[in-house]
């Protein structure tokens, strides 16, 4: 049988002393996945993750303390992603691509900058660049992403363009597609969690080491997609730095929201398995 999305083996990885729940399938050079805020392996649309693993081996993993892994989120989010070589290492890769989508862009991009030698190239989805950006997250985001539980309702508003019936149609089906597996006891959902997502993304804003600078001199291709209507992390903010970043690309997608690649699952797979290839 096919390993897929749906039935891919959850793995433990012991990483400074705890178990990183994680999982690997698919054919090709690896690509971690680095989840949202609140997010886990099986919040991903299991078809975007399956149109990936046609040509890249996906591997998911959970953040220390959320999901299916033990520990605590770490505050810093440079900490956060050094679980990515880690788990890298555990797994015997040397050289990868890696994909953050939201907070997880942002954890990705801390990848990136900091294992420069070992990204091959970083795909960043409805995410901002480090640094002070101009546009704020708008309050509709938090109305929303901050509920014990989110249901279909509020993802309209938090991953998708809730004034256009497309738009609301591709919800409700990647919604379903996710629900085969999805198991939501083991989605974050206290305030205590939530506050250490918030302050690791505080920790991208001060950028302390300078990332978004390190953009002028990066070898690495990135190819940035968005939503043109992405109420947490506005597409705008990535125009000032596309200038100064050589190896940037900057895909926009048409009345979709802060979650692209759900609403054009394969659409968006294609650019990514073009640009990876």
């Amino acid at each position: 049988m096919k390993t897929t999305a749906l039935n891919a083996e959850t793995k433990f990885a012991e990483i400074n002393n705890n178990k990183i729940a994680y999982r690997q399938f698919g054919n090709g050079a690896p690509l971690f996945f680095v989840n949202r805020f609140r997010g886990i392996m099986d919040t991903w649309d299991p078809l975007f993750l399956d149109s990936l693993a046609e040509k890249n081996t996906v591997i998911l993993f959970d953040y220390p303390g959320i999901g299916s892994s033990e520990g605590e989120l770490p505050l810093n989010i440079v900490e956060v992603a050094g679980t990515v070589p880690a788990l890298a290492d555990h797994l015997g890769i040397d050289k990868f691509n890696v994909l953050g989508w939201s907070y997880g862009g942002l954890v990705a991009q801390a990848v990136t900058f900091q294992n420069q030698k070992r990204v091959l190239k970083t795909v960043l989805i409805g995410t901002n660049p480090p640094g002070e950006n101009a546009i704020p997250i708008e309050q509709v985001f938090f109305d929303h992403a901050l509920k014990p539980i989110n249901d279909l309702e509020d993802e309209y508003y938090l991953f998708f363009e809730p004034a256009s019936e497309k738009s609301r149609q591709a919800a409700k089906e990647s919604h379903d597609r996710i629900a085969q597996r999805l198991e939501r006891s083991l989605i974050p959902s206290t305030m205590e969690v939530f506050q250490r997502y918030i302050a690791g993304s505080g920790t991208m804003k001060e950028d302390k080491l300078n990332f978004r600078e390190g953009y002028k001199t990066l070898k690495s291709p990135v190819l940035v997609i968005s939503g043109d209507h992405d109420i947490s992390f506005a597409t705008e903010n990535w125009f000032p730095l596309l200038r100064n970043a050589p190896t940037m690309q900057h895909i926009i997608l048409n009345d979709a929201g802060h979650g692209p690649q759900h609403q054009y699952p394969e659409l968006t797979a294609g650019y990514i398995n073009l640009f990876l290839g």
